[in-house]
Parts: C-alpha cells; structure tokens; sequence
C-alpha cells in the first residue's frame, strides 16, 4: 500500500501528522541546501524507526541541530556530540549524530566544488537508484540504500513519492521535480 493510501486508514491524529507531511513536504523539490541537509539527517534517523517517530521529533531536531545550519553543524565539537546524546528530544544514537555532523562537514566540501548542494545532486542527476545508492555511500555516513531512495524520492530526485493518482502528484510535477526530466 503506498503511503497516499495508508494515510486514509491511520486514526485521526496520526493522518494529521502524516497529512502535512505528505501534503506540503513529500515529494516537492527542495533548493535550500539546508533544508536538503535537514532532510537527510532525518531520513538518517529513521533508519530502524517509524517516519512518524521522525516527524513527532521534527521540531526537536531543528532546536538540537541548530535549524540545520550547515555551517554551525559542520562546527560541532565533542561537546555538542555529548548534547546531543543527551538530548531526549531527538534519536540519541552515535552513530547518526556522528554521521550528521561529518555528512555537514561534507556537504560544505561539496558546496565549494559545485556551488551548493542542489548543484552536486543536479550534477549527479538522472541516476538509477543503485547509481545513487553507491555514489552516497562514497559521498556520506550512514547511508544506506533506503535511506538513499527516500531522501532522493522526497526531495524530487527519484519518481515514487506519490501514487499517480494521488492529487499531490500533480501538484508535484508543476514544480518540475527533477525526476520529470528522466521521463
């Protein structure tokens, strides 16, 4: 069942949390490097949980993280690291908090060579999934190819965010997602 359907069978609380989400955020392009940032750091922290453990902790995550500030998170010492695992608001795993702050760190390397992030991901569209999948792996931390394929489809990158009858959908493709261009 994709995620358009399931949404209709969640109780009322959890379809509000899924709906905005799914209807403001899934899928549409992103051209703000930090918001791309956010965005793979949460995909990150999902790895092993619910995307609604993920959205519940959202707010969370930007006051930890610094609303994503590439810059500030790429600065993070030691100390930070030890914030963040003691911050019950967000996923306290080493693993993940390291990665975010090391994917920061590589993020402000890929910005000087292409100019943003957006730029870098441009460069590297249209790839297939596994073409992705390898050239992250190599690129980022904690990376695998879930993580990969969901960060790709829901910044437009790769097709499959919406069903195609899904009304978002076309909302979607008239911000010619970069996926529309492979088509």
């Amino acid at each position: 069942m994709s995620y358009c359907n399931a949404i209709e069978f969640m109780s009322e609380d959890r379809k509000a949390l899924h709906k905005a989400y799914h209807d403001k955020l899934y899928g549409f392009p992103i051209h703000d490097d930090n918001e791309l940032f956010c965005r793979l750091v949460l995909e990150i922290n999902q790895a092993g949980l619910s995307w609604e453990t993920v959205l519940k902790k959202e707010v969370s995550f930007r006051k930890a993280y610094d609303n994503f500030n590439i810059e500030i998170v790429a600065a993070y010492t030691e100390t930070d690291r030890e914030r963040l695992l003691a911050d019950a608001g967000i996923i306290r795993n080493r693993l993940k908090i390291n990665a975010a702050i090391e994917n920061a760190k590589t993020i402000l390397v890929l910005q000087q060579e292409y100019g943003s992030f957006e730029k870098w991901l441009e460069h590297h569209h249209p790839k297939s999934k596994e073409e992705w999948v390898k050239i992250f792996k190599k690129t980022f931390k904690f990376t695998g190819g879930e993580i990969v394929n969901e960060f790709l489809m829901s910044t437009g990158y790769l097709l499959g965010a919406h069903s195609e009858s899904c009304a978002i959908h076309q909302e979607i493709i008239a911000t010619k997602p970069m996926w529309l261009k492979t088509i």
